[in-house]
């Protein structure tokens, strides 16, 4: 195929969808207690230069359904169905070697944890460039110029010389900043961020936000920011999805979900975080329970065992009905309360208690 021809059909790929579309994914393992309904029917979409933010507890289905768009579970352990497109290219089926051919060069991961993701046994300079050696055919030498190139992107002092520094000798922020200069060599069209502000203190933390911001402005990357902190979203993301026992329960931009929530499960997420407007006196609410069991969900609304506006749904579907996220598009929630009965809620106890 000429050039000409590969540029149409790349224009023709981006016209015809979102750049990102997961529709209808399913994610399960299979255990010896049963199978693990890990990811549950989601479906989302996102557009390059776009920020959509995950939220939601631990083992609610965020980074299973990242690694999963990165084809990085278990083929023999994982049964994935459903449709994930990238740049509308189906990524579903795909091989090991088909994935590996994208990842890094067309989508790339910055990890949770730096320290364990980043090797302890090879330098810094050799991690970057070896990722930019394997997509571009690079020599050495122009490898360690691009790892160069890369830290001072991210804002590493001195590069020539850190390029040459083991991960231990990088403070926690600087092995973030690595992490991200690794997953950007190659200058991907979607990056996914898995809590890259994770045990790092606010003023760094800050500086990293900062720093993928002006880093999406500049390449026009689509970023996924998966983490368990509202204010991070808030900062960085234009839409947001919160997300439960596998499935998306209310989704819409940041304004609409954080100003104007509507599930009783987003109230619980907010009402539990310190806020600076908020009255004084008023004790912070942590969601009560635990989460379900992947394995046996309860019947009805997943969320049903915990919420506490249950006994206000018409007809008493909580317990008997799952409830359905839709429409497809603007702000949308998987509830069974009314519209009008949620706004009445969170205006009247909500919104008093979160300032």
């Amino acid at each position: 195929m000429t050039t000409q021809a590969q540029s149409q059909a790349s224009t023709d790929r981006s016209s015809s969808g979102p750049f990102l579309s997961v529709d209808d994914l399913q994610v399960r393992f299979r255990t010896e207690d049963g199978v693990v309904k890990a990811v549950d029917g989601l479906s989302f979409d996102l557009e390059k230069g776009s920020t959509l933010g995950i939220v939601g507890e631990s083992g609610s289905g965020k980074s299973v359904t990242n690694l999963a768009i990165l084809g990085l579970h278990h083929r023999k352990a994982t049964e994935i169905t459903g449709s994930i497109k990238l740049d509308g290219e189906e990524l579903v089926g795909r091989t090991d070697r088909e994935l590996e051919h994208l990842r890094g060069r067309k989508m790339a991961m910055i990890f949770q944890d730096p320290l364990t993701a980043l090797s302890p046994y090879y330098t810094i300079g050799r991690q970057i460039g070896e990722t930019f050696s394997k997509h571009t055919g690079a020599s050495k030498k122009e490898a360690r110029d691009r790892a160069v190139e890369m830290l001072t992107r991210v804002g590493i002092p001195q590069p020539s010389l850190r390029v040459d520094d083991y991960p231990h000798q990088f403070s926690g922020g600087m092995r973030q900043r690595a992490m991200i200069a690794m997953s950007l060599v190659c200058d991907p069209d979607l990056l996914i961020a898995d809590e890259p502000t994770t045990a790092l203190d606010v003023t760094v933390q800050a500086q990293i936000l900062d720093l993928l911001k002006d880093l999406q402005q500049e390449l026009g990357t689509a970023i996924i920011m998966i983490t368990h902190d509202l204010g991070v979203i808030a900062r960085t993301a234009h839409d947001v999805m919160v997300m439960y026992a596998g499935r998306a329960v209310e989704r819409g931009t940041v304004r609409e979900v954080l100003k104007a929530p509507q599930h009783p499960y987003t109230w619980g997420l907010l009402s539990s975080m310190p806020s600076l407007g908020g009255p004084l006196d008023v004790p912070l609410r942590p969601v009560r329970g635990t989460p379900p069991s992947l394995i046996n969900m309860p019947k009805g609304c997943p969320f049903n065992p915990r919420c506490d506006y249950q006994e206000q749904a018409v007809g008493g579907k909580c317990s008997t009905e799952r409830p359905l996220l839709a429409p497809a598009t603007g702000h949308a929630t998987a509830c069974h309360l009314t519209l009008e009965r949620q706004q009445d809620i969170f205006i009247n106890q909500i919104q008093p208690r979160l300032g």
